[in-house]
């Protein structure tokens, strides 16, 4: 249009041309510098909105750490040392983008905002940078390198990190190798710059929240993969008789060494003995029977205490000491004592057995059973318990009743013919007693007869002789056997219905 001749209607038309070009280059400007504008806008709330999120994110997770320690105590150290530095570089921008507008009257008036001159003066000087544009690459670099190492190189953050926040020269649309600050903010205009920093602060919020998210979440994924369950077979109880049916279930126990009670009920005590999140069992066994563990386990969550219950049982047997023989004809019991009896179910605790018999009185007393015939030949002892299964389990055991053995006179403790003087005869009691018997009898002698060689019998009340008996012996001779039988005697109360004659030899 610049060259040859024209006339002035021509010239007139291409100027018209150029203005009407120059009026759509400044439209164009004017909507892109308003759509900078507005994107900035959109950015900020985004910005405002995620860090509400962000702050309910780290509160949960300082929550968490407060009731369990172990397990989120050092993800909570951690975050808190990422949420400093993100704040530090955050307001650091926020300043920078306060100083880029603080000569504007009107901060939305985005179609004014076409200047470059800030920033080229602020970062820029020549091809180098200014002390400001070195300390804002230096605030990136730093915030990158920081975040790396809280979170560890091998992180699948340091490449979201190294991407984010890169400073890295840029290469142009032509092939050309341009400086990252150049590239990204020289020659601009200031609302486009301004935009490039809210979105850096987006990426530095949104870094904050996808960390604090996966520190949640990566303890929650940890705690639930299968590596820390365990197959658990959880019986109905713990001791089974031989025939019953064993009965249970298996289920999936998650072992987590993290997570610690604050506190632990068992058997309606506090417990505390814990270990590696684990409650610890080591009590006495008890009685034997059937014992319950119940109780509960306080953990803290949302601020609330949460009790988990826990119950199971198990069974006490007695714990054999020594074989039982018996001999199959010796089931006796003496008629007119306190035969002592045990009476024992395996499994089954003595205040759950039912016991009777019959053929006598049967008596309990400090757990022990004592049983005294009566008449007759025969007596039996009955024994039932219902089973925790609720089976009833009936059984009985017979014995033989038998008077007690015959039982032997004695002078001086000793038995059959005893050499002794006359004179020690006069004075010694006449006793009896059953050496070999397994009871510990009291015997009484009530009476006995006393018969002198050539002189009457004569009967004696009591135990030592009477006048007429020591005058029968005074008339005895050395070498003569005194014979003392027919003795009545009594034990623990009981007649004793035969009791053997003792015999002494004089020695004088």
């Amino acid at each position: 249009m610049a060259g040859g001749k024209m006339s002035a209607r021509q010239k007139m038309i291409n100027l018209m041309y150029l203005v009407f070009i120059a009026m759509l280059a400044m439209n164009m400007s004017k909507e892109v510098l308003s759509a900078f504008g507005f994107m900035n806008e959109k950015l900020i709330e985004n910005n405002i909105s995620t860090t509400t999120k962000n702050k309910e994110a780290y509160a949960n997770l300082a929550t968490k750490a407060s009731e369990q320690s172990e397990k989120f105590g050092a993800l909570n150290k951690q975050a808190i040392q990422i949420k400093e530095y993100s704040l530090g570089l955050y307001s650091y921008l926020e300043d920078l983008k306060a100083k880029m507008t603080a000569d504007l009257e009107d901060k939305k008036d985005y179609e004014t905002m076409d200047k470059t001159a800030f920033l080229d003066e602020y970062f820029f000087k020549g091809d180098k940078f200014t002390p400001k544009g070195q300390e804002f690459i230096e605030n990136i670099n730093g915030y990158r390198t920081n975040v790396t190492n809280i979170l560890g190189a091998d992180s699948k953050f340091a490449s979201v990190l190294a991407k984010r926040f890169s400073t890295d020269d840029e290469v142009n649309r032509d092939g050309k190798t341009i400086k990252w600050l150049d590239y990204r903010f020289k020659g601009f205009p200031l609302v486009a710059s301004l935009t490039s920093l809210t979105q850096m602060q987006a990426d530095i919020k949104n870094t904050e929240a996808d960390i604090v998210a996966d520190l949640l979440g990566g303890k929650l994924e940890e705690a639930l993969s299968l590596n820390n369950y365990k197959g658990i077979v959880a019986l109905d109880k713990n001791a089974y008789f031989a025939g019953e049916k064993v009965t249970g279930k298996i289920v999936l126990g998650r072992y987590d060494a993290t997570m610690v009670p604050d506190a632990v009920t068992l058997n309606k005590k506090p417990y505390k003995n814990i270990k590696d999140g684990q409650v610890i069992i080591d009590m006495p066994a008890g009685n034997v029977g059937n014992h319950d563990i119940k109780g509960e386990i306080t953990f803290t969550q949302n601020g609330e205490p949460v009790n988990v219950a826990f119950e199971s049982s198990y069974s006490v047997i007695p714990e054999p000491s020594t074989a039982v023989v018996s001999a199959d004809k010796m089931n006796v019991v003496y008629r007119g004592l306190d035969n002592p009896i045990s009476v024992s179910l395996p499994g089954v605790s003595d205040t759950n057995l039912r016991v009777s018999a019959t053929g006598g009185k049967l008596t309990k007393s400090s757990g022990k059973y004592s049983f005294r015939p009566a008449a007759g030949n025969q007596a039996t002892i009955n024994v039932s318990a219902t089973l925790s299964s609720g089976k009833t389990v009936n059984s009985k055991a017979t014995f033989r009743i038998k008077d007690i053995p015959a039982a032997m006179g004695s002078v001086r403790g000793q038995y059959g013919t005893v050499r002794m003087p006359k004179s020690g005869l006069g004075n010694a009691p006449i006793d009896a007693g059953l050496p070999d018997f397994e009871f510990d009898l009291n015997v009484k002698v009530q009476s006995f007869k006393i018969k002198v060689p050539g002189q009457l019998t004569i009967l004696v009340n009591g135990r030592t002789l009477t006048a007429a008996a020591k005058k029968a012996l005074s008339k005895a001779k050395r070498g003569d056997i005194i014979n003392i039988y027919g003795i009545k005697a009594t034990a623990n109360g009981y007649n004793l219905k035969k009791v053997l004659p003792v015999n002494i030899e004089l020695t004088n």
